[in-house]
């Protein structure tokens, strides 16, 4: 009995030395699954569990990201104000005009490309609130004088927020081929003037009243904001926006061709600084309570306005250079906010769940480019939330 119980005792140790290093083992796999890295930057660090979500479903990301071949570069996810979880991959990518394989970390800036127009609506109203500008309802022409002899029947009553809302009524076509000659957006980084080339474009519908894809309008609101600061528009958003929430590592580029700013896709954030962007939106402006664009401005922002018809199939709706979009989680709608960028580029916002999502990714000009950050939300990260669903659950029973 003594040596049969011997043995069950060194089985028990066995046993329990293999679930310790079993559980060791889950801790390491965890721990290299997506753990931020801290880099005093101003984020607080928390894992998933400690803010209601599963981290085993976040852990599942990646492999759903290479069974799609989505080429994402980046996920980064905020909860209850927290960064809880990060992931970085290496990919195709094209920086600007290098194009090359990269291999991208929580250091490494990437290209925000179109998501650059969510950033300059928070400029835009940031400047209202300094009185640099007297309202969004300003009429376009009166920032420009020089070009007065440009103008055209309509285009006196063309406002900063017709521009915001991409209202505006400019004859503009963003969706031809890039080498189409139709295609107005290359003439924002070709043309030596290119705000001569917008300005002279004619009004072919009354403002607000039809929605136009159109990045010319946001590269004006760019360049009034640097005549009304009197600054460059980098040097202005470092100073009103990106220093005060403690983003220190960024970029505006200039078209390489003509050396213009390039306000509507020139901006290039590490992916967590990008979700600083979408907590100040979630914190209705303020960041650590101290306030940075009025709240009234975040509202009007993302006030759906119109439907985005002709554009991501007209799933979306659009306010002041932001989208308003939901995914279908569980068989829950949910509402988000997002700045989007070609190439796959999403900072989604949900106000329901207290959650900012900022993914980056390399599919540019692919039809599919944005699915995998839809498929990220709608599949992992949403039904991560599992506070949210106990909280839903106790409400039905009601």
């Amino acid at each position: 009995m003594r040596e049969g119980s011997r043995k069950l005792r060194g089985l028990g140790f066995a046993a329990m030395l293999l679930l310790a290093t079993s559980a060791a083992v889950r801790g390491q796999t965890s721990m290299a699954c997506g753990t931020p890295t801290a880099l005093d930057d101003g984020w607080s660090i928390a894992t998933p569990e400690s803010v209601g979500l599963d981290g085993a479903r976040l852990c599942a990301i990646a492999a759903r990201m290479k069974e799609t071949e989505a080429n994402v570069h980046a996920v980064v996810i905020v909860r209850h104000g927290k960064l809880v979880f990060e992931q970085y991959f290496s990919g195709h990518d094209e920086q600007w005009v290098v194009a090359g394989q990269y291999d991208f970390d929580a250091t490494t800036k990437h290209d925000m490309r179109s998501a650059s127009k969510s950033v300059i609506s928070l400029l835009v109203g940031i400047a209202i609130d300094r009185k640099l500008i007297a309202s969004a309802d300003e009429p376009v022409v009166k920032f420009f004088p020089e070009y007065a002899a440009l103008k055209t029947p309509g285009w006196d009553q063309v406002t900063l927020r017709h521009l915001l809302t991409m209202s505006s009524g400019i004859q503009w076509d963003e969706n031809r081929g890039w080498t189409d000659p139709r295609n107005d957006e290359p003439h924002l980084g070709i043309d030596p003037d290119p705000i001569r080339y917008i300005l002279s474009k004619p009004i072919a519908k009354p403002p607000d009243t039809v929605w136009t894809y159109n990045g010319g309008g946001t590269d004006l609101l760019g360049s009034i904001l640097e005549r009304v600061s009197a600054k460059p528009l980098e040097a202005f958003a470092r100073e009103v926006l990106f220093g005060p929430i403690g983003i220190t590592v960024f970029e505006w580029k200039n078209y390489p061709k003509n050396g213009k700013t390039g306000s509507s896709i020139g901006l290039r954030l590490r992916p967590r600084d990008a979700a600083k962007i979408g907590q100040l939106v979630l914190n209705q402006g303020s960041w650590d309570g101290k306030p940075i664009v009025s709240p009234q401005w975040i509202e009007q922002s993302v006030r759906p306005r119109f439907q985005a018809i002709g554009y991501f199939s007209g799933l979306f709706f659009y306010g002041q250079q932001w989208w308003l979009g939901r995914s279908i989680a569980l068989e829950k709608e949910v509402k988000w906010i997002a700045a989007m960028g070609q190439g796959g580029q999403r900072l989604f916002i949900v106000p329901d769940r207290d959650l900012v999502v900022m993914t980056t990714s390399g599919l540019y000009f692919q039809p599919r480019q944005g699915d995998g950050a839809l498929d990220m939300m709608a599949n992992y990260i949403l039904p991560a939330v599992r506070d949210a669903l106990v909280d839903q659950h106790k409400g039905e029973k009601k």
